[in-house]
């Protein structure tokens, strides 16, 4: 009678071994022509800037109609913003982040903060605006708390208008460009519940944002082919060749020029067939931060430590004085 016992649960734990290893196939198997999980491609594809100007809504409009794209970071502390709030509203199938911004670098055309300016005013210029470029703005040894009143006052201006963020980032990395600001954005995507791109694991491509506007095209195409498995986050910049934003110079040195060509090939880059083609072909995963913020917000990771806002200021100082005598010494 004993030796049955034995025999009966010898033979129910070889049953239960195969069930488990059926479920294991089962688990790893995909549909044909479909990749593996192991062998799986994400791709985010994060539209940045909508909202600075009509140009550049319309840039998203055309990829939200005839293109490719996941997210889109919108500026809410610029003019055009409710053009791209009603936009949005039209196309749930992607996450709206707050693309949370603290410079303006275009020449002729300048924002400023969404708090009034009189309450932040270590972070602004002379006409309440805000500077050009990052290091101009930590020259000023901003000061953490107004940088932390007007962010938080971006996101409740982008939630008023409707947009429902599922993320926010950073305009040029200002917004992180110390380690206490970095701290406050944290805090604030934890308070709002909302995500932090490039948190979630996801790697940047290689960029397009500097490849000749006549191959654009074929180097995002590029790009795609060219995917290993895993979690990548693609970032454009879409616009139109408009007027509008063909007037418009960057103040920073690193700044393209004929910005508004730039853009434009970029919005027909992700409008492109062969870009849509490489997709489907490959069977890249496309997600947005609607998932993530959904399945993985408890999983979000810092993917770097800003230095300390003392030492990048005392660095951003050094550098504008290293400039000026430069620039003396060529008069």
């Amino acid at each position: 009678m004993r030796c049955y016992k034995i025999w009966i649960l010898v033979i129910l734990l070889f049953v239960w071994g195969c069930i488990m290893g059926l479920e294991q196939s089962l688990s790893e198997e995909t549909k044909e022509g479909e990749p593996s999980q192991k062998d799986q491609i994400e791709l985010v594809i994060r539209l940045d800037d909508p909202g600075f100007c009509h140009s550049a809504n319309m840039g998203l409009k055309k990829i939200l109609e005839q293109g490719t794209c996941s997210s889109v970071s919108v500026i809410v502390a610029t003019p055009w913003l409710d053009e791209v709030a009603e936009l949005l509203r039209s196309h749930p199938e992607v996450s709206v982040g707050a693309h949370l911004v603290l410079n303006s670098e275009w020449k002729e055309f300048k924002w400023g903060p969404v708090s009034p300016y009189t309450e932040v005013s270590s972070i602004v210029d002379a006409f309440g605006k805000f500077f050009g470029s990052r290091r101009e703005l930590m020259a000023q040894a901003p000061k953490v708390e107004e940088v932390e009143k007007e962010l938080r006052a971006q996101i409740d201006l982008g939630l008023k208008k409707g947009l429902n963020f599922a993320y926010c980032d950073y305009h040029m990395g200002a917004a992180v460009n110390a380690l206490e600001f970095q701290e406050i954005v944290e805090k604030l995507a934890g308070e709002y519940r909302i995500g932090i791109s490039r948190y979630f694991g996801e790697k940047d491509t290689e960029s397009i944002y500097s490849v000749p506007p006549d191959k654009k095209t074929d180097k995002a195409i590029e790009v795609l082919e060219n995917l290993p498995p895993g979690r990548h986050l693609m970032v454009c910049h879409p616009g139109m060749n408009y007027p509008e934003m063909a007037a418009m110079t960057d103040l920073n040195s690193f700044g393209l020029k004929e910005m508004s060509v730039h853009r434009q090939a970029e919005t027909d880059a992700l409008c492109d067939p062969g870009f849509r083609e490489v997709i489907r072909k490959r069977g890249i995963k496309l997600i947005n931060y609607n998932h993530l913020r959904k399945e993985e917000l408890h999983l979000m990771t810092r993917p770097f430590t800003a230095k300390p806002l003392e030492e990048v200021v005392r660095q951003a100082r050094m550098e504008k004085k290293l400039e000026r005598a430069d620039e003396a010494g060529k008069k």
